[in-house]
């Protein structure tokens, strides 16, 4: 499907006057069988005989996070400091809808990433009919990169897990903590140690990552030994909520999967996912919402820090969906009606409304736009030059 190209939303305009540039890049959806197959088709774009091509890869989503909940880190934000998503040069709006609803479930959107095509609301990395189908970075890891997720989610939810994991319903936990033993993953982060111990089948899967290669850290970052494949497993299931005591787990994380990466000099693809701005929407709690964007805008910037200084690396945001009905409404307390900020809420689930992509580096300009979510698979391929 053909992209609208040339659209610029206000949202950018307003917030990202630059970004003129990046709305006129190719938006070109491809199949996986054209992927693997065959060159993407010839652009018209003139950056793309000037723009390098991408080393690496660093992939954040921003779980329920629509632009009410990003324009949220302008107004709640350090006092004088930009958030990092005013670093962007590149911003786009993809459609999320999903292969069976209006209405995107994380499992849907995720896989959309993932493998580049629609799917049916709780599929994880399968196609309509429930075929499995190889992710961005399970195509990537066959090329000799290297690949990693963390997620403060447990990491058996439905976005981390849709990197590498091809199973029917985003419920199958345990056989997605299966997954996760005989995938490629090099590196990941996040909670979830119910799915791997005392489980039915008896079965301790910690033992079994040992086992593949593994060295699994239970109580802290930094833990793991960085010669082996390194694992953390946090929580019994989902981390601490930031507004509950959650440290700067997503940020650190992020900064030691970079270390680990680069001590290989391999190539890498890396999912960074702030999955409890979903979490925040869905209780329709301002709070917790507000502190869980700022957090993820801190794992942003170290992605950036680490962009900017090797100059190699694709960084791209956004979201699988919007949670809530998310608004940064007025609090009716002026005689104008335009006083202070008081966030409300339409709904307590998700919602259809377009939702943000901001890139960075080698590769960025073919993010700007707008497009179907699955089109960010054939970008990451694009911007590769394949």
């Amino acid at each position: 499907m053909k992209a609208l190209n040339k659209f610029i939303h206000p949202f950018a305009v307003i917030l990202y006057p630059s970004l003129i540039l990046g709305a006129c890049a190719d938006s070109t959806e491809i199949s996986i069988e054209e992927k693997e197959g065959a060159q993407s088709e010839e652009t018209t774009n003139p950056l793309k005989s000037s723009a390098e091509t991408p080393m690496n890869i660093i992939f954040l989503i921003g779980d329920g996070m629509g632009t009410s909940q990003v324009s949220a880190a302008y107004f709640y934000g350090e006092e004088g400091i930009k958030p990092n998503f005013s670093r962007f040069p590149i911003l786009g709006l993809i459609n999320t809808t999903s292969g069976s609803d209006r209405i995107t479930d994380s499992g849907a959107g995720a896989t959309a990433f993932s493998i580049g095509q629609k799917s049916y609301n709780g599929a994880i990395g399968v196609d309509m009919q429930g075929e499995a189908v190889q992710t961005v970075n399970e195509i990537l890891e066959t090329q000799g990169w290297q690949s990693g997720v963390i997620s403060t989610s447990g990491i058996t939810h439905a976005t981390p897990a849709s990197f590498y994991a091809h199973v029917a319903k985003r419920s199958q936990q345990y056989d997605i903590a299966k997954s996760l033993v005989y995938s490629n993953i090099s590196f990941f982060a996040g909670g979830g140690q119910k799915w791997f111990m005392n489980r039915p089948d008896s079965v301790n899967y910690v033992d079994s990552l040992n086992h593949y290669g593994f060295s699994v850290g239970m109580d802290s970052l930094g833990s793991a030994d960085h010669s082996k494949r390194v694992g953390y497993l946090l929580a019994n299931d989902g981390l601490l909520a930031k507004h509950e005591g959650r440290d700067d787990f997503l940020p650190n994380a992020t900064a030691e999967a970079l270390e680990y990466f680069t001590q290989s000099e391999k190539s890498f693809f890396l999912m960074v996912e702030g999955s409890q701005i979903d979490w925040g929407g869905h209780e329709n709690n301002g709070d917790y919402v507000i502190q869980e964007v700022l957090d993820f805008d801190k794992a942003i910037g170290v992605a950036l820090d680490y962009a900017e200084k090797h100059g190699n690396t694709l960084v791209v945001v956004t979201a699988d969906h919007e949670t809530g009905g998310f608004s940064l409404s007025g609090d009716g307390k002026s005689m104008s009606g335009y006083g202070e900020i008081s966030p409300t809420f339409s709904t307590g689930g998700h919602t259809a409304t377009l939702i943000p992509v901001f890139a960075y580096g080698p590769g960025a300009n073919y993010f700007g736009g707008v497009y179907e979510n699955t089109a960010i698979f054939s970008k990451f391929f694009e911007a590769l030059g394949q």
